[in-house]
């Protein structure tokens, strides 16, 4: 089996040149775009293993890249890094939230780049390859979460959940009652420790939040455990069948 396959989408050339250069040097395919319309096309056409993004393109930019990619069930959990110039804290947030597994911003260090792009395939190919085991439907107080199918439904409605969402309410509910780290979480879900930064769990979570609780500012499934992380509540009646 080859190495894994990267597609860098960047409408700066020597951007291009510089990623490609590094990646390949390590071995990884590597496909190029420089507008976001091919590398929509390139996406659904090359299915990459992962994706390192620009924001700031032409044509589509990089936040509608994103969101399409989430919403293509044949390629929606192909992990996203975003590597932009745009530091601001609300396009950080909102890259998060609509599906981007990290964010770096330029300039950045290609050392940095490669040890995150390793660290999230590495992830992705654990993930890929455990054996798919029987663990039933969890039932949590009006709160169905189907792993098989990977589905939730709260009190009868089927919640749209990115896969690192689902991913986060999974581990949360395995764990229920023990205070998950934010450094726990990163390593588990993502796959890595995040350098520097732990706000990538923190707006995953307030975005699970607005699905699954009614009112998110007291919550009644997840709760923040100020300074260490969250846990999901264990007096929530847990039923397995």
């Amino acid at each position: 089996m080859g190495k894994p396959k990267i597609l860098v989408v960047d409408d700066e050339q020597h951007i291009l040149e510089l990623v490609r250069f590094n990646l390949e040097k390590e071995g990884y395919q590597v496909i190029t775009a420089p507008d976001g319309q091919l590398a929509l096309n390139l996406v659904i056409q090359e299915k990459p293993d992962l994706i390192v993004l620009d924001l700031m393109l032409p044509e589509v930019d990089g936040f509608e890249v994103c969101r399409m990619v989430q919403k293509n069930d044949e390629i929606s959990e192909t992990p996203i890094i975003m590597l932009t110039a745009r530091g601001e804290e609300i396009d950080k947030i909102l890259g998060l939230e609509i599906g981007a597994d990290d964010y770096m911003t330029k300039p950045f260090s290609p050392r940095e780049l490669l040890a995150r792009v390793k660290a999230m395939l590495r992830r992705a190919a654990k993930k890929q390859a455990e054996p798919e085991t029987a663990q039933g439907v969890i039932r949590v107080d009006g709160l169905i979460i189907d792993p098989e199918r990977f589905e939730v439904v709260l009190d009868g409605t089927r919640l749209e959940l990115t896969p690192k969402e689902f991913e986060l309410l999974r581990v949360l509910v395995r764990s229920r009652g023990k205070v998950l780290t934010r450094d726990f979480l990163l390593e588990n879900i993502w796959g890595y420790e995040y350098i520097g930064d732990s706000r990538t769990v923190d707006v995953h979570i307030r975005h699970l939040r607005q699905k699954i609780e009614q009112d998110p500012a007291s919550p009644r499934f997840i709760e923040t455990v100020r300074g260490i992380g969250y846990k999901f509540k264990e007096k929530v009646n847990v039923q397995k069948h």
